[in-house]
């Protein structure tokens, strides 16, 4: 196998043990530990179902670019490469964040535990979880998601993957306050001091 074809193929499978992992699987020990489904983004229209839906089509653009990457013909100019940007140095860092941020996301979703959800859930109230990653960190998980999405661009610079960056690193500060602000409507006399003393990101 040549070495752009193992670039592609490795890519691929990255983000199929990403999505495994990551949502599939979580999902699945949350529903059965409290029969709970934790896939609450809502499809409201308020701010929280507009991000919701964003978050979907991001998503979507992220799968649908690494299998273009995988089977496309000429998806380096299809997806508008950023040629200045293909190095190996370039690409190591990308590699190192993808790996490191999914065994970061990993252990912060086992630190979060039964409260583990996808999207804000108004309709049980959940433990402030601060051990762990989270006494780190208010938002590990979406800071792994960050580092997530900044990786596939350095693995692949692109127009494309830079665009789907800059959504999703929207998307996320965004997502992360409204989040941060049912956490105060829930925990208040707990979260107030938490805010104080952990920081939103490190």
């Amino acid at each position: 196998m040549s070495p752009e074809a193992l670039f592609r193929y490795g890519l691929l499978a990255y983000f199929l043990v990403y999505f495994m992992l990551a949502f599939v699987w979580r999902s699945v020990i949350v529903y059965r530990r409290t029969r709970v489904n934790p896939f609450v983004l809502p499809s409201s229209d308020d701010a929280y179902g507009y991000v919701g839906r964003a978050f979907k089509v991001v998503v979507l653009g992220c799968a649908m670019v690494v299998l273009f990457i995988a089977f496309g013909r000429d998806a380096p100019t299809w997806l508008g490469a950023y040629a200045a940007l293909n190095s190996w140095v370039v690409s190591s860092v990308g590699w190192l964040l993808l790996c490191g941020s999914l065994l970061w996301l990993l252990v912060a979703q086992a630190h979060m535990g039964a409260s583990w959800r996808i999207g804000i859930d108004a309709q049980r109230s959940t433990e402030l979880v601060q051990r762990g990653l989270f006494s780190v960190s208010r938002n590990p998980i979406f800071l792994a998601m960050r580092a997530n999405v900044l990786g596939l661009f350095l693995v692949f610079p692109a127009a494309s993957t830079l665009a789907l960056l800059v959504a999703g690193e929207i998307l996320m500060q965004v997502q992360v306050r409204l989040e941060e602000q049912h956490l105060l409507q829930l925990h208040g006399q707990a979260y107030a001091p938490y805010c104080s003393r952990v920081r939103r990101w490190l």
